[in-house]
């Protein structure tokens, strides 16, 4: 079986100036793969690629087992959904519409349907926004806009046969503690369907705890990639971000917990007292 998504010896280099460096990665039906770095390590150059904005200089990027660009625009957009870290949207939709706007590519031989609206109703349910349906999107916070996208998102690939992608660019940056662990939850649940996931994240506790791989990107190449135990250590989140950090034992989750800075003096003589 092939993997939903390969990259293979990517390279790019921009003048002078490398952008990536030799990054392989593979993504499987079911998995939640998670990139981490610094700023700069090169996550938005990757996901760039990753989605076709950017094309290869070097190296390939697969998706369901062909060279990315190579099947139609719109037989991707039913089987891979991208949500960027940004989406300026500056219409008035209801939130509903936007939604909708998810499920254009499964309309190619028909009109919208009373299924294409359920199902977008569904999806703005499960992100929490039920009664939502008829707001301005214009006049939600950012954290409801962002989960208004995610609802797109999951709507655009609902239902389809075969192998399904989802590439997420830091999905949880505007939404608050509780919003994050349910918007990664719903993409945990998608991966139980089957779906395979690539997220770009900060917070590294989250990525801890949710990823099944973690690829870690310092100086623009790839540092580890592996299961959040064995990548996720105190010697190599230290290199990559270039800022002390500890890797502990999570008190009641079987994943590490991350804690950065140094240790102040009175810490080390509480310790030994």
């Amino acid at each position: 079986m092939n993997p939903v998504l390969e990259v293979r010896d990517l390279h790019c280099q921009l003048g002078q100036t490398r952008l990536l460096s030799g990054i392989h990665l593979t993504l499987e039906p079911g998995e939640l793969l998670v990139v981490i770095g610094r700023n700069g390590a090169g996550k938005s150059t990757l996901f760039k690629h990753l989605t076709g904005e950017l094309r290869s200089q070097s190296g390939e990027v697969l998706a369901f087992g062909s060279p990315l660009g190579s099947s139609s625009r719109t037989e991707l957009a039913r089987r891979r959904a991208v949500l960027p870290q940004s989406t300026n949207l500056q219409f008035a939709y209801e939130a509903l519409e936007v939604v909708m706007l998810g499920r254009i590519p499964h309309q190619q031989h028909r009109p919208e349907s009373r299924e294409d609206v359920r199902i977008a109703r569904a999806c703005l349910e499960r992100v929490g926004l039920k009664g939502y349906e008829s707001r301005n999107y214009l006049t939600l916070s950012g954290g409801e806009q962002q989960r208004v996208h995610l609802a797109r998102a999951l709507a655009q690939i609902h239902d389809t046969a075969g192998h399904r992608l989802l590439l997420l660019d830091e999905p949880t940056s505007s939404l608050d503690i509780a919003h994050q662990h349910k918007a990664l939850q719903l993409v945990k649940e998608a991966t139980r369907e089957g779906v395979a996931a690539l997220l770009i994240l900060h917070d590294l506790n989250l990525v801890a705890q949710y990823a099944d791989k973690v690829l870690v990107l310092a100086e623009r190449k790839a540092l580890a990639i592996g299961e959040p135990r064995s990548v996720m250590t105190t010697n190599i989140l230290s290199r990559a971000f270039d800022y002390p950090m500890t890797t502990l034992p999570h008190p009641w989750l079987d994943c590490p917990i991350i804690v950065s800075g140094e240790r102040s003096s009175n810490a080390l003589l509480k310790q030994g007292s």
